[in-house]
Order: structure tokens, then sequence, then C-alpha cells
């Protein structure tokens, strides 16, 4: 089954210096474009993360410091990366939880402004863990009996989620084509930020998911505690969920005025 697409999405896959999604940086970037009309644009870049590649990490992708050393930077790269997904709804693996929280600070430490929440996110291991619980080489085995060669590699990885959605689609009669629904099935917990700091309220206020104020409103501490909002910034916090913690303050200044 063929995608039924509004618009493209933009299926990525990103190999990185660890896990956390503040701190490390990616190193190598694989994007596949899907058009409405079926066509596919492909890219796949290394990056020179500018901060060493811990040894268990590149032993797990493979990609070393030596193998990026004279690779552009991800801000070098970061408007290429701008023009294929600012139209686009995004698509990956496991890319609500890690994927679009890190590409997002990267373009944001690149000094691009892009708003990654606006774009429909379709997970396709949420879609996968909800319908039969596996790895990403287990659900290109069971939904297309295929086993997945070069595991770990952005490009490879990029390619078998594309087609683990399609085969989801045809098995699932449930499950509908469209981007709206695809993403609203397989996101998570619905945060503000991408790391789950801010959360919402059942009005739709954001509030804190963490800490001494935990289940806050966020309005309210920022306010009472206008301390607590600097050590935020300065504290090692995604820029995204800064980002948001901004937006929060500046919109409670505007409605004073």
């Amino acid at each position: 089954m063929e995608l039924n697409l509004n618009k493209p999405i933009c299926f990525f896959d990103l190999e990185t210096t660890g896990i956390n999604i503040a701190n490390d940086r990616i190193v190598e970037i694989s994007i596949l474009k899907v058009f409405p009309n079926g066509n596919k644009e492909s890219h796949t870049w290394r990056v020179n993360p500018t901060i060493p590649i811990p040894k268990a990490t590149s032993d797990i992708h493979g990609i070393t410091d030596e193998m990026v050393a004279n690779e552009p930077t991800f801000k070098e790269l970061a408007p290429k990366v701008h023009a294929l997904i600012k139209d686009s709804d995004l698509g990956g693996f496991n890319s609500n939880r890690f994927d679009i929280p890190l590409l997002a600070e990267e373009l944001l430490r690149a000094e691009i402004d892009i708003d990654l929440k606006k774009a429909n996110s379709v997970d396709v291991q949420t879609i996968f863990h909800k319908k039969e619980k596996r790895t990403l080489e287990a659900a290109y085995q069971f939904y297309c009996n295929k086993t997945l060669e070069n595991a770990h590699s952005a490009e490879a990885d990029t390619n078998a989620t594309y087609e683990v959605l399609k085969s989801q689609l045809d098995r699932y009669t449930d499950l509908e084509n469209d981007m709206n629904v695809l993403a609203e099935f397989s996101a998570h917990k619905k945060f503000a930020d991408y790391a789950g700091y801010i959360g919402y309220d059942k009005q739709g206020r954001e509030i804190f998911s963490f800490g001494k104020h935990k289940g806050t409103l966020v309005e309210e501490v920022l306010e009472n505690e206008p301390g607590y909002f600097g050590w935020l910034l300065n504290a090692d916090f995604p820029l995204y969920t800064k980002n948001v913690l901004t937006r929060v303050k500046l919109r409670k200044l505007n409605t004073k005025l």
C-alpha cells in the first residue's frame, strides 16, 4: 500500500555521539522525502559533530572520529536539511522520543528557526510496539519478510522504516492511510517540549512534569519564582525546553500589557 499523502513526508534517521538530547550531536543523517505523487528524494550526510565520538557508540554504528574529521558540521548542513523538511511531515523509528528532539536541538544550535511540532510526526516504532512489540530488525522481518542488512546504518534504517510503514498499512486495515491519523496513533503522551519536562493539564495549560513543581502551572511558577526561571535557563536542559519556557513567560508578560 502506498502512503496517502496531502503533502510530503520525510523519513529520517540519525546516528549520533550518544543518547543525551541536550549534549550529544549528529554524526550521520539520512532523509528519504516521499512526495504525494510517489516521487522520492534521498540524501545521506556524514557530519563532523565537533565533539569526540565515544568508542562504545562507534562500536554500535561504526562511525569514528577519523571518519568524520573532514565532513561538514551540522551547522553547515542545516540549510539543506531545513530546505528538505520545512514543508513536510516527519516519519521515523523511535523518532518522537529521540530523533526529532535531537534534530530540533541541532537546528536551534544552527540558528534555524523551525518548529518541528507543527509537522505531523509518524513514529513507526510506536505503531509497531502497539501492534507487535519488536525492534526495527524484527519489524522489517515481520512486515516485509526481509533481513535488515547494515542495521544501525542511517540509510538502511531509514529505508527500512519507510517500507515497514507501508507494510503496516497493508496488514492493519483499521489503520487509516492518513498522516494526521497515523501521527495521533503513534504519539506518546503529549508534551509542550520534546524531552518531556513540560506537560499539559486537562485545560491544555503548560505544567512542569518534573522536580519540586511537578504538576504546577509553568506560568505561575515563573511569575512567583523569577529566580527559578533563571536557574532553568542556565541549567543543562535542552534548548527547545528553554524556548518553551521563554514563550510561556513572554506570553504571560504580554497579557499584562
